[in-house]
């Protein structure tokens, strides 16, 4: 790898987009007082009631209820469109047979919008399930497109969109060149097809007019806010580590989609009030930013049969982390040596992987990260606490907890 240590030139102060667009911050993320809570205890337990933690329950139990109506909506959607492609041409219906084959999963993105609307006092399922839908869909598009940029043709151990056109292209003969291209531009077209498709299914909401043009517009800003954080990705790669600020990538290209955008929806589907949009704006950048930490911190020093998650990937594709940029910058010159020789080796093995992390591990750059993950969490679970109606409070402090215990 080659590259030299030292602290990123854009500081470690954490911004956070709560405005609509790049750039635009609404105060800095870790800017709390310290959480006061005990750490690794739910926000949800901390003095609460039996009549707080039924209040909790029940919140979650509609939240569960909801989601299956959302389910139907998001399949109905897809399916639909799987069937309308497929009257324009047969090509057009294998891509959208494609990109339905990956839709679904945890359902994260679409669950944090109904448990927003719902803990915020929404009760027209009809109004939050499609808004919640979208989320998903678009979800899929930004999967889509990210395999493409990463050259993968694999996603959840199938073939996805540019895997399954390539394998079909290649049994009607098509090779080379063409046969490549023939698999980007399917992941193009697939990608922008569920992008529209989120548009469509926010103007299928009973939410009123208005409502929905300003949903419209938060989702078009959040795509433009995930742009920005892909493009910083990929021009991350031409620079030393030290140059690259990975927490301003993670919170544009993940926290603002993934758990900023959907907890804003349901906000503004339920008319909350700006200052508990501006909070949700917040937990949503705090959460996203301990999700992408803990995601990195997996990508090396996880259990890949607890996880599913490769131990070398993001290693041999030199992935510029926090974790990797603190390692450069706390290891000594030893240290550095093994992190250059190895961390972006396409043919990196397990022998090689250890070393990485014994340097990781040494330098205090792993304790520093999972202490920097454990202070994104606190401050989500700080501004839940002290902002949200007690309901909604507990049941993110859960979401935050299992976010950020998931593999260890």
């Amino acid at each position: 790898m080659a590259q030299g240590a030292g602290e990123s030139p854009h500081g470690r102060d954490l911004r956070t987009s709560a405005g609509t667009h790049p750039g635009e911050s609404g105060g800095h993320v870790l800017d709390l007082p310290p959480d006061r809570t005990a750490p690794g205890t739910p926000a949800a337990q901390q003095g609460g009631t039996p009549d707080d933690l039924r209040d909790v329950a029940a919140l979650a139990h509609r939240v569960e209820a909801t989601m299956g109506h959302v389910e139907r909506v998001l399949h109905a959607a897809v399916a639909e469109r799987v069937a309308r492609a497929g009257v324009v041409s047969p090509v057009h219906g294998d891509l959208w047979a494609d990109t339905a084959a990956i839709v679904g999963g945890k359902l994260m993105r679409p669950r944090l919008t109904v448990t927003a609307y719902l803990g915020l006092g929404g009760a027209d399922v009809d109004a939050v399930a499609p808004v919640a839908a979208a989320q998903e869909v678009l979800h899929t598009a930004m999967l889509v497109h990210d395999d493409l940029l990463d050259h993968d043709e694999v996603r959840r151990g199938r073939p996805n969109v540019a895997g399954a056109t390539r394998a079909r292209r290649a049994a009607g003969g098509v090779h080379g060149r063409a046969l490549d291209d023939q698999a980007a531009a399917a992941a193009v077209l697939a990608g922008d097809a569920a992008i529209a498709e989120s548009f469509r299914l926010i103007t299928a909401s009973t939410a009123p007019a208005a409502t929905r043009v300003e949903l419209v517009s938060m989702l078009a800003a959040g795509i433009e806010t995930t742009v920005a954080g892909e493009l910083l990705d990929v021009t991350a790669e031409l620079l030393p580590p030290a140059d690259v600020d990975p927490l301003l990538v993670a919170e544009l290209k993940t926290a603002a989609y993934s758990f900023r955008i959907p907890l804003e929806c349901g906000a503004v589907l339920a008319g909350a009030r700006p200052e508990l949009r501006t909070a949700l704006a917040l937990i949503g950048t705090a959460l996203g930013l301990s999700y992408q930490l803990t995601d990195d911190d997996l990508g090396v020093f996880g259990d890949p049969q607890a996880t599913g998650k490769s131990v070398l990937s993001d290693l041999r594709a030199g992935k510029r982390t926090e974790l990797l940029r603190l390692g450069l910058a706390r290891a000594d010159a030893a240290g550095r040596a093994v992190l250059d020789r190895h961390v972006g080796r396409p043919d990196l093995d397990e022998d090689g992987a250890r070393e990485v992390r014994a340097v990781l591990r040494d330098s205090g750059a792993l304790d520093e990260v999972r202490a920097l993950t454990r202070r994104t969490a606190h401050v989500a679970r700080t501004l839940a606490t002290t902002t949200l109606p007690g309901p909604l409070a507990g049941y993110l402090a859960g979401v935050v907890d299992d976010l950020v215990g998931r593999g260890h």
